[in-house]
């Protein structure tokens, strides 16, 4: 018994290492939580988490996946190996700030960043069909001269992200990041 317990917990490790790799994540490009012996609170299979992931800040580098999607797979990969359903998970990324720009299609974001692809499609592709909501403010679209036929089709419009933001925590999400 001892020994399936330390090999289901070499594996549990080693998924959680490779996570990056592992397909049968939501979220392939992020990692799950690292387990914690003995850490008391633990994802709950019986709650509906609502929760409201503010995408405010840019990557450090144009080439890099903004860490707050990082943040969003990682948690939604964790969900999953804690076994909470998809019907218990309903996040919404809101983009605005210096973060607007990611929510560009890949040759729009070439011709904003010298050529560079955009880093973060594959991500919100993958989030998307993880079942995440994404809105943009469309008040950092128009400052932006963005077009909104440029924006990502997993992506919708919205008025503007403090309306989005205070109106989705007015009705119990519980808002992460900026």
């Amino acid at each position: 018994m001892k020994r399936t317990a330390m090999t289901a917990a070499f594996l549990f490790g080693t998924a959680t290492l490779m996570s990056a790799q592992t397909p049968s994540l939501p979220v392939p490009a992020a990692p799950v939580a690292r387990d914690v012996p003995g850490a008391k609170e633990l994802p709950d299979k019986t709650l509906t988490y609502k929760i409201l992931f503010d995408v405010e800040k840019g990557a450090d580098k144009p080439g890099d996946i903004n860490p707050m999607l990082l943040t969003a797979g990682r948690f939604i990969n964790t969900l999953h190996t804690y076994g909470v359903p998809p019907d218990r998970q309903k996040i919404v990324a809101v983009f605005h700030g210096d973060a607007t720009d990611i929510i560009l299609n890949n040759d729009a974001y070439k011709v904003r960043s010298n050529g560079q692809d955009n880093p973060n499609v594959a991500i919100i592709q993958s989030l998307k069909k993880a079942g995440v909501d994404f809105r943009v403010c469309g008040q950092a679209v128009m400052a932006r001269k963005i077009d909104p036929k440029t924006i990502q089709p997993e992506i919708e419009l919205d008025l503007w992200a403090l309306t989005t933001i205070t109106t989705l925590e007015m009705r119990g999400w519980v808002r992460v990041g900026s």
